[in-house]
């Protein structure tokens, strides 16, 4: 699950996207726009920053941008670095491989199902551009649909 600091993350990153390019944005403009708190937005941003996908610039004329074009960033990576593993348990990470206690791996159909939720996961996100996220449209193009109910 999307914790909200990946939400978050991705909303600012979605903000930064749609300026044009070579202009900053000052956290609390962001913060504003996207109703983040500054505080939580200022840790993400640094998070991102030292991950390579954001620049900041500090002083009056200051704020962030994209450190790279919207169309090099995969949601996937980005995903990853704020929340960590795309899979929903340990035995089926890719990156954070860890061995369960309580079954065995080979025939284990927990597993299996969770290969299955990792790998949809990530062919979505490993797929999926910054750019392309910022175009999918907005709020006309969202449907409303019943929320599943766990």
């Amino acid at each position: 699950m999307l914790t909200k600091k990946g939400k978050y993350g991705l909303k600012a990153l979605t903000h930064l996207a749609a300026l044009p390019p070579g202009d900053l944005a000052f956290v609390g403009e962001v913060a504003r726009a996207n109703n983040i708190p500054k505080k939580f937005l200022d840790a993400i941003l640094a998070e991102l920053r030292n991950a390579g996908f954001v620049y900041s610039r500090k002083g009056k004329a200051g704020g962030y941008c994209l450190a790279r074009p919207p169309e090099e960033i995969k949601i996937g990576h980005v995903v990853r670095v704020l929340d960590g593993p795309l899979a929903p348990i340990p035995c089926a990470s890719k990156t954070r491989y860890q061995p369960c206690d309580d079954c065995e791996e080979a025939t284990c159909r927990v597993r299996h199902l969770m290969l299955d939720v990792r790998n949809a996961i990530a062919e979505v996100l490993d797929n999926t551009s910054l750019a392309e996220m910022r175009d999918a449209g907005g709020p006309e193009k969202l449907v409303e649909e019943e929320p599943i109910r766990a």
